[in-house]
């Protein structure tokens, strides 16, 4: 069996004030993966643009694998300004590249080569994308070492209940923060409940494999039909926060793959995504004591 590992869905640039920085969950979990030793990818589409070259070139340097489609739409951003109390605000851009993901014989070809996924409900705000991603789900394999992660990502409203609902009868992997869990409550119509019953409904109603929540400083679970792990989340000297999530994913999905019992894989990604708060930027390289943890 191949051991490719996909993330899919948006490609974009941060327009901060202090410049601009490549973003995009898809391209932070293949990242992390490949540091694990794994053949990762990154599925998206970019604009035949300044833009869109510069990204292929950053992906080069750090020697990340792609396929990445060139589209007759502008390459994404996401324009990032401060508010008066100094807390950003996103405007992402709408129409651009990754909301036309095409799918091409070459996508469907890595998609039987796949073992693992990485998507999220960002890029599925459009109908091109959207239908790509079912598509290359439905031509992955299914088996007992397939992983089909949905990384829930709720942004300025690009989500409705039945893209949601689809993406998680798609996957076998739910992840997902204690926010997201609320919101996703209300609109299933049971908010009063435990946070731990509501994952275990999530569990049971979409035959999960494993649903990953989330809590920020105050730890993280993983729900197995079987058990529930838990981790606190270490007290470290927080730098920046961005991409801590996606190398959370990446490392748990790359520690799964490898065999570990999901307690070891949950450690091991709180442990990466410590480690990745503590750096600045979403793409840090990791310190070989936690690569050597998933060694050969």
């Amino acid at each position: 069996m191949n051991n490719i590992i996909v993330g899919m869905g948006e490609a974009l640039w941060d327009v901060l004030p202090e410049g601009k920085k490549i973003g995009g969950a898809p391209a932070n979990f293949a990242y992390h993966v490949s540091q694990f030793g794994f053949d990762s990818r990154v599925v998206s589409a970019i604009g035949d643009d300044r833009l869109g070259y510069e990204m292929l070139e950053n992906f080069d340097n750090k020697k990340l694998h792609y396929q990445i489609e060139k589209v007759s739409y502008p390459t994404g951003t996401v324009q990032v300004k401060l508010n008066s109390e100094g807390v950003p605000v996103y405007d992402i851009k709408e129409s651009v590249a990754w909301d036309n993901i095409p799918f091409t014989s070459a996508l469907e070809s890595l998609a039987k080569d796949t073992r693992s996924v990485c998507f999220g409900s960002l890029a599925q705000r459009s109908v091109v994308s959207r239908e790509t991603i079912n598509l290359f789900l439905d031509a992955m394999p299914d088996g007992e070492g397939q992983y089909k992660v949905f990384d829930v990502n709720l942004r300025q409203g690009f989500y409705t209940e039945e893209i949601l609902c689809n993406a998680m009868q798609k996957c076998n992997v739910l992840k997902i923060n204690d926010e997201e869990l609320m919101t996703l409550s209300r609109m299933f119509g049971y908010p009063d409940i435990d946070m731990q019953d509501k994952c275990r409904i999530l569990l049971a109603k979409y035959n999960l494999k494993m649903l990953i929540l989330t809590c920020g400083v105050n730890g993280s679970y993983v729900f197995t039909s079987g058990e529930v792990s838990f981790v606190p989340t270490p007290k470290i000297e927080v730098a920046d926060t961005v991409g801590a999530g996606d190398s959370f994913t990446a490392a748990f999905v790359a520690a799964v793959m490898k065999g570990k019992p999901v307690i070891e894989a949950h450690k091991l990604a709180v442990e990466v995504s410590a480690f990745v708060c503590t750096q600045n930027g979403a793409m840090p390289e990791l310190p070989a004591c936690l690569k050597k943890q998933l060694a050969n």
